[in-house]
């Protein structure tokens, strides 16, 4: 008797996680809205099981507003009387029509039990689709770029829904960044594109995002101190010394407190 929002991740059928995959085998119905995430859910859930709600392509926000109210209406009687499940890419509560759903249902069916299933979102697939390394103690800042949009400010940006690349290229470019390109990252529909040359994805695609980073960033990890001999056997300090056991051990250690790797440990025991 829930109403389960579930992220079904980027876009790959094997990244929805274990949890969510066992919501929507258990749920009675599964509601998509909109073409993708049913292909995705399809990969676990027979068709009989879909239930289709149709969202206009509008900024007016009456017609918005009708529009969720009902598929509220829908969805309400079936999450009282069993379990039926919501399905959005990434994740329900990052950049999701799954808020607009529950606010909805917050309002007018404020009986309906939810409860959110998190999945893997492009905030943080991204990294591993582009080549990226967020480092212990970076930060990283989340914004969107539709219609050529070019925030700037934070050291390193994610921008989402890159529908202009030109446009909000060249913004970022003058403001001093480096800036890479991502579209339809672990999606299996459409071709996903890594590039940091905005004319190789020109035309508008919602499921771009970019990764800018300011051209003079310079951070320094413990680890990069490191170096090999030509055999790659022994760890070096910029110096060139080489790192004694118990000097090596305490540099790990540090590292380690620093990515929030040591908690829990006590004496090398967990």
């Amino acid at each position: 008797m829930t109403l389960y929002g579930v992220g079904l991740g980027p876009g790959e059928a094997d990244l929805v996680t274990v949890r969510g995959k066992a919501v929507l085998e258990d749920a009675d119905v599964v509601y998509s809205p909109g073409r993708l995430s049913r292909t995705v859910a399809l990969n676990h859930v027979a068709e009989s099981k879909i239930g289709d709600l149709d969202f206009p392509m509008t900024k007016d926000e009456e017609k918005l507003r009708a529009a969720w109210k009902e598929a509220a209406a829908e969805i309400a009687p079936n999450a009282r009387d069993g379990d039926v499940a919501f399905v959005t890419l990434g994740d329900p509560n990052v950049y999701s029509t799954f808020g607009h759903l529950r606010r909805t249902i917050d309002a007018f069916h404020p009986e309906v039990e939810l409860e959110i299933v998190p999945g893997v979102s492009a905030v943080t697939a991204f990294a591993t689709a582009m080549g990226v390394e967020i480092e212990a103690g970076a930060g990283l800042s989340l914004r969107e770029a539709a219609s050529g949009h070019s925030p700037t400010g934070p050291d390193r940006m994610i921008l989402f829904k890159v529908t202009d690349a030109p446009a909000t290229h060249e913004g970022l470019v003058e403001a001093g960044y480096d800036v890479t390109y991502g579209r339809r990252l672990f999606m299996e529909q459409g071709d996903t594109i890594v590039t940091d040359d905005p004319a190789d994805i020109d035309e508008r695609d919602y499921y771009t995002l970019a990764y800018a980073e300011k051209e003079d960033l310079e951070v320094e990890q413990a680890t990069a101190a490191f170096e090999t001999d030509s055999t790659g056997s022994e760890l070096r300090s910029d110096g060139g010394r080489e790192l004694a056991d118990d000097e090596l051990a305490a540099l790990e250690r540090a590292e380690g407190r620093a990515g929030g790797d040591c908690g829990g440990y006590r004496g090398g025991k967990r």
